[in-house]
């Protein structure tokens, strides 16, 4: 095994990418990029009563999205392939066959039915539920007769039965397992596939993982697996396990409780790299109180010894708020860009750049998301409807002089300036006598449909001159 620093994110593809499948991705990309190794990506497709069509793109699609690219793995290639599992099965059959000749696995001929049976049965007796290791004890004559029988059949592993195994995680240091904790774990399925556990093991062994970083959840399967490690005659991989993602009531992450699938949270108009930062702090911190990072800054920050041990709180209005900052810091026209797809999606016609980019300048101080942003300049590309609480406002005569005033004085030039525009603002106190909020709120609620909102001379800049003269006669009674 060479001496590089080789991680991998092995998904399965079972629908979308989960957050907490994100921050697995970028811990393990960041570790990569920090010290000049290699990113692999896997698919473990070996379930196919999970596998959903579509999803292997999807994964590969949101990973792109946020900016998380591989050096192996499918579209991209590399030594170490293939890099789905489902085209790696003679390799795990042949490791099962070396396995079941060194007395280190057995076949198990027990039916779903039978396996239930036992459960209830130790269940009522106060045992754990653990297969029972029955068919440990089948001798080769009766195997031999249930295989020409056509029995089908999986193979366990067949572990110690007592002692105990202690191992070391970079995380959580030193951690011991007693044997009769530990399930002799079905490696190959009955219809000859195998297990995410042992088609793991064999293919961070030929993929030369050097460390496996995954969530808290495998830690007790750990022991299972270095028991095949150690089989085999392998030296296994560093380990580091992350913690448990959490909801506000501190209960596992779950989608019945929001929002879980990356997907969702960028077709919300969450900025990809807000959403990579946020997640990034879900369980590692840097130095001192810094809590803004480039990914660059990540990168150089990110170290495997400053990932907590406690559950990380998955906290939506921090996310809000980390994501408000790049909106109003990031390049005005990487926003404008990153807009694009949903002010599109609306309907309006950004074919005039200058125009686009003055209106997204406008609502990106105002607002925390990109679907937010493309609601906000709304009025700037569509005639707005009054609503039902400004009716009376629209109708007030004092609301009628200044919308009869300025569709007339409008229509006496086709371009205005900003400080024609201003003057043409003081005129009107002049002529109708209105000032303050009785002035403004009925200007900007028959150009932009509400009293709240940006400059006169920029609503009118944007909109242009004829169409400003049209809305102030929508509303002339």
């Amino acid at each position: 095994m060479s001496n590089e620093i080789r991680v991998r994110f092995a998904p399965s593809p079972t629908g979308y990418l989960h957050v907490g499948g994100l921050r697995t991705a970028l811990y393990n990309y960041l570790y990569a990029r920090k010290v000049g190794g290699k990113f692999i990506l896997r698919i473990e497709d070996t379930d196919r009563t999970r596998y959903v069509e579509g999803a292997v793109e999807n994964l590969i699609n949101s990973l792109k999205e946020v900016g998380l690219d591989f050096d192996e793995g499918p579209e991209v290639g590399g030594n170490f392939g293939p890099y789905f599992q489902s085209e790696r099965t003679e390799l795990y059959q042949k490791h099962a066959k070396e396995l079941l000749e060194a007395d280190k696995a057995y076949r198990c001929f027990c039916t779903p039915e039978d396996l239930q049976k036992m459960r209830e049965e130790r269940q009522a007796q106060g045992l754990d539920t653990r297969y029972d290791g029955r068919c440990r004890k089948l001798t080769e004559e009766e195997i031999k007769a249930k295989i020409a029988a056509g029995e089908p059949f999986v193979i366990r592993e067949k572990l110690p039965p007592e002692g105990e195994i202690f191992f070391y995680d970079l995380v959580r240091e030193k951690v011991t397992f007693p044997w009769d904790m530990v399930d002799d774990q079905v490696l190959i399925k009955s219809d000859g596939y195998p297990t995410y556990h042992f088609a793991n093991v064999i293919d961070d062994h030929y993929m030369q993982i050097s460390h496996v970083i995954r969530g808290e959840e495998w830690l007790s399967s750990v022991p299972k697996h270095l028991f095949l490690y150690d089989a085999f005659g392998w030296k296994p991989p560093k380990m580091a396990h992350l913690p448990l993602l959490l909801n506000s009531d501190k209960s596992k992450l779950s989608k019945r409780q929001g929002d879980v699938a990356v997907e969702d949270y960028l077709a919300k108009g969450y900025i990809p790299h807000a959403l990579v930062n946020f997640v990034a702090l879900l369980g590692w911190h840097a130095k001192g109180d810094q809590e803004l990072f480039e990914m660059d800054e990540l990168i150089k920050a990110f170290s495997l010894k400053r990932i907590n041990k406690a559950g990380a709180v998955f906290d939506v209005e921090k996310l809000q708020w980390m994501n408000s900052h790049y909106m109003k810091n990031m390049k005005l026209t990487d926003i404008a860009d990153l807009a694009k797809p949903f002010v599109e999606k609306a309907g309006y016609d950004i074919s005039e750049n200058k125009k686009y980019l003055a209106a997204v300048r406008f609502a990106r101080e105002r607002v925390s998301l990109l679907t937010q942003l493309a609601e906000e300049i709304k009025p700037f590309y569509i005639t707005p409807e009054i609503s039902a609480e400004y009716t009376e406002l629209s109708e007030e005569e004092n609301s009628q002089n200044i919308f009869n005033f300025w569709a007339e004085k409008l229509a006496e030039k086709d371009v205005w300036q900003e400080d024609e525009i201003n003057a043409l603002i003081k005129e009107t106190t002049t002529a109708t006598g209105a000032k303050g909020k009785n002035l403004y709120f009925p200007i900007r609620l028959a150009l932009f449909g509400t009293v709240h909102g940006p400059e006169i001379p920029l609503i009118i800049g944007l909109i242009g001159t004829k169409e400003a003269i049209k809305r102030f006669r929508n509303l002339i009674k």
